[in-house]
């Protein structure tokens, strides 16, 4: 186990390495005067003492502010919580610097003897300099929070940027397309009802697959009237060998997940099994504890190893992670795998 320096700011020691030098010739120079700067010996040892005493007092005020973090959050935390640590630095600053002075007068050829002047005058200026650095690093831990954030979105806007092409990839080519149109071909002869029927749930498929929106959450009944339709072009496809059944409560059909989800999970699920009508592929959507569940039955074929055959499943784990940390829990066994879905209360995705 590492044990790692308080760190209030993600940049404390290198604002610290700033200071700490200018402070200890500062308050070294008030006490010690010429003396300080003639004898080298007293120039050695008093500022070892001095860094020494601020670098442990600035990890001291590093680890009170940290703590502080913890009962003073969110904005409405941020003013109560400065005051109290500009309040609790300067009590450290003065014990800190009572014991750099006075322990000064133990050290026999510094010479030295308690002068309330420079006692006085350090306090000052290392107590204004304090206030100064909350202050900074105040600031740069914001920064960090805000970068961070950017950061994120950033990953989750590629993420969405990544499964729309994946979507299109792997449904809008040549060959789900020709499969599509040769299917209701077939039925333009066999039974124009039924063609008629599969082109309007074709369009459904196509159009919901090419929106051109931004979101990056839709209602679940959005995405599973998608999925019905989209298990409608696949049916007169696959015929008995794909099973798709749906037992989702109509009390969660308004919260929110990431769009062409279920999509994603049908598709690797029929892309890495045997689907006949002997073997039939089974996979169920229903309600879990705090979401959804998707499980199909594992009839593992024969798949090149250049095909990706899980990036689809990859990028709709980062999806979720970016999307305030909300996790896919996946349980593959011999005969099964389960998807755990969360569901989001809220278009935001906060609110999970």
């Amino acid at each position: 186990m590492k044990w790692k320096l308080p760190q209030y700011s993600g940049r404390d020691y290198l604002v610290m390495s700033f200071f700490v030098g200018p402070f200890t010739i500062g308050v070294n120079s008030l006490m010690l005067g010429a003396l300080y700067f003639t004898d080298y010996r007293v120039f050695l040892t008093a500022t070892a003492a001095a860094a020494l005493i601020y670098a442990t007092g600035f990890t001291t005020c590093s680890a009170v502010g940290v703590f502080l973090k913890r009962f003073f959050t969110g904005e409405e935390g941020i003013g109560l919580r400065l005051l109290v640590m500009v309040f609790l630095f300067l009590i450290i600053i003065v014990l800190f610097l009572e014991l750099l002075f006075h322990g000064y007068k133990y050290i026999p050829f510094f010479q030295y003897t308690f002068n309330n002047t420079a006692f006085v005058w350090s306090l000052l200026g290392t107590g204004i300099s304090a206030i100064f650095i909350t202050f900074l690093l105040e600031g740069i831990a914001r920064y960090e929070i805000w970068k961070n954030k950017m950061k994120e979105s950033e990953q989750l806007s590629r993420a969405n940027r990544q499964s729309r092409l994946q979507g299109l990839k792997s449904q809008v080519n040549p060959h789900f397309l020709f499969n599509s149109l040769n299917s209701l071909s077939s039925l333009i002869h066999e039974d124009e009802e039924k063609a008629e029927k599969f082109l309007d749930e074709m369009s459904k498929v196509y159009r919901y697959m090419l929106r051109n929106d931004d979101d990056e959450l839709v209602m679940l009944i959005t995405e599973l009237n998608f999925v019905r339709s989209y298990y409608y072009l696949l049916k007169t496809r696959y015929g008995d060998g794909l099973q798709i059944t749906i037992n989702i409560s109509p009390a969660d059909y308004d919260k929110w997940l990431p769009p062409l989800t279920l999509q994603t999970i049908i598709e690797n699920a029929f892309t890495q099994n045997v689907m006949t009508k002997d073997q039939p592929l089974h996979i169920q959507i229903a309600k879990s504890a705090d979401g959804i569940v998707v499980c199909n039955n594992v009839q593992p074929k024969l798949i090149s190893q250049k095909t990706d055959i899980e990036s689809g499943i990859d990028n709709l784990v980062t999806r979720y992670s970016l999307l305030h940390q909300s996790r896919i829990v996946i349980e593959d066994s011999h005969t099964e795998r389960v998807i755990y879905l969360p569901l989001f209360t809220c278009k935001t995705g906060g609110c999970a």
